[in-house]
């Protein structure tokens, strides 16, 4: 297939006029090829406050899941694992994103998976049957996942490689704070006011769409870096961000299907509960992400991953075992952030990736990452019957996998440095 590359130069004229004034053109790019903007306007401001406005609609959503799953609709562990598995199914396609782009641009993409995405969570106490139930997740849940698509994308390229994990950072961090709205807004208002279901998804998916208009009409549209191969990508030097990215994939899902499943089914959390529980996430997020993200840069991949996948292992063991309500919370908030060390996974595919790559093996990735998801919930779902134990103990053991592969990641990973193998000596060096 014949790629058409969009013009990402400039018009000379206003380009001079701004280097003659040391200042940068929104929407432009120097010749290191991250975009520039004015003020607040700038690349960076914008990935945040598209951070914020999904998480305004999706926490709100993730808050509410479980229990309108079970108190409004009556889930067993059969049904929530196969509504999980159709939340899967777009991320599975994420790939097909790269098509979209022959028609639009990333930022544009990225707009309208928010307004899906709000528009999603908006009806879906409308809905209030199984099968409306699975429909409604399917919608929120194709705008998610493209959105996170283009968000990655998008990132990685005009987020310069230096400031990457820190920016990156900054950006959970700013999520976070739009998550503890939506948690203390629901933790406050469910029981003062009594509120439904029904009125809380729809107030949070307006949330999203209010804030999306305010991005279309305030901001520009900025010029991707490099441009990016219309067409997907599959490069075997890539080998180790993809078994990473799988393996993140599964272990994901244990966390966000079955850990809080398990807080409402056998601890019985409520609405406002589930909430406090999720406020103090977002707070934990918020803190420590932007450190996380400098920690990242300080310590490199490697460390960070291993760092990662030696704490889920103690996580996912205590899971299996833990009879206490309380300390259940307490590793559903370790367990959570955890999450930001994931910023690792992403920089270390910044470095070693060629730049025009970026788009194409964003939507790859998030393919890769869905395949363990899509199956994962229904199946576990049944393991789940038996004995929710031995899900928590599974997860241990794909901790354990994603530890090894941890270890191949290289101190300073570059294209032609992508992978080491520790369990080989070095080569000898050539005598003078």
């Amino acid at each position: 297939m014949r790629e058409s590359a969009p013009n990402t130069t400039p018009d000379p004229v206003p380009a001079f006029a701004a280097a003659e004034a040391g200042a940068a053109i929104p929407g432009t790019r120097p010749a290191g090829g991250a975009p520039t903007g004015t003020g607040w306007r700038s690349p960076l401001i914008l990935l945040m406050i598209m951070a914020a406005a999904m998480q305004l609609s999706f926490a709100a959503w993730w808050n509410l899941m479980n229990n309108f799953a079970v108190h409004e609709l009556g889930f067993t562990g059969r049904e929530i694992g196969i509504q999980q598995s159709i939340r899967e199914i777009p991320g599975l396609l994420a790939f097909t994103a790269i098509y979209l782009l022959l028609f639009m641009r990333e930022q544009t993409l990225a707009y309208l998976s928010l307004g899906l995405l709000g528009i999603g969570v908006a009806v879906t106490g409308y809905f209030p049957t199984i099968w409306g139930f699975y429909l409604t997740t399917l919608v929120m849940s194709v705008g998610f996942h493209y959105y996170e698509t283009m968000n990655q994308s998008l990132s990685l390229q005009w987020l310069p490689k230096e400031r990457a994990a820190a920016g990156m950072g900054k950006i959970l961090s700013i999520g976070a704070a739009a998550q503890l709205v939506a948690y203390g807004m629901i933790f406050v208002a469910w029981k003062t006011f009594e509120l439904s279901f029904t009125t809380v998804f729809l107030f949070a998916g307006l949330l999203t769409l209010v804030v999306l208009a305010f991005l279309v009409f305030a901001f520009p549209q900025f010029r991707e870096g490099v441009p990016q191969r219309k067409q997907l990508v599959l490069r075997k030097r890539y080998w180790l961000y993809y078994a990473l990215t799988f393996m993140g994939g599964a272990r994901r899902q244990i966390f966000t299907v079955f850990a809080g499943f398990l807080m409402v089914e056998r601890f019985g959390y409520d609405v406002h509960e589930v909430a406090a529980l999720f406020l103090i996430n977002g707070a934990v997020n918020m803190l420590l992400a932007p450190k996380i993200g400098a920690w990242i840069g300080k310590v490199g991949e490697k460390t960070a991953l291993t760092v990662e996948y030696i704490g889920l292992i103690g996580v996912f063991t205590t899971y299996a075992f833990v009879t206490n309500a309380h300390l259940a919370g307490a590793l559903y908030v370790i367990d959570h952030a955890f999450f930001a060390i994931a910023i690792a996974m992403k920089t270390y595919f910044q470095k070693i990736a060629d730049p025009a790559d970026i788009a194409p093996t964003a939507g790859v990735a998030f393919t890769i990452n869905h395949i363990a998801a899509v199956f994962i919930p229904a199946l576990f779902g049944l393991i789940w019957l038996v004995s929710p134990a031995a899900v928590f103990l599974i997860g241990a053991a794909m901790a354990c996998v994603s530890l090894v592969l941890s270890r191949l990641v290289p101190d300073a990973p570059d294209e032609g440095n992508e992978v080491v193998f520790f369990w080989r000596k070095p080569a000898a060096a050539p005598a003078e």
